[in-house]
């Protein structure tokens, strides 16, 4: 079940919520009563194995040398 992460605009507490996708964006009231909370951007942490990695497991990079135009013009 998908873990949701609020801040209480009261307090200022951050907690998590779990609950399905389809009631993410319904209110939720902070531990501590409160009832007026905001809804975090949460990021995304995906764990795994597949392609494309380098040497040690490590993400492979980009190919360049990278800058504003991907190091090819000298810039």
């Amino acid at each position: 079940m998908p873990r949701y992460e609020f801040r209480c605009r009261a307090c200022g507490d951050t907690f998590e919520v779990n609950r399905p996708m389809a009631e993410a964006g319904a209110p939720a009231d902070c531990p501590q009563g409160h009832a007026d909370t905001v809804k975090l951007l949460s990021t995304v942490a995906v764990t795994g194995r597949g392609g494309g990695s380098g040497a040690g497991g490590a993400p492979a990079g980009p190919a360049s040398g990278g800058g504003c135009c991907g190091g090819g013009c000298g810039c």
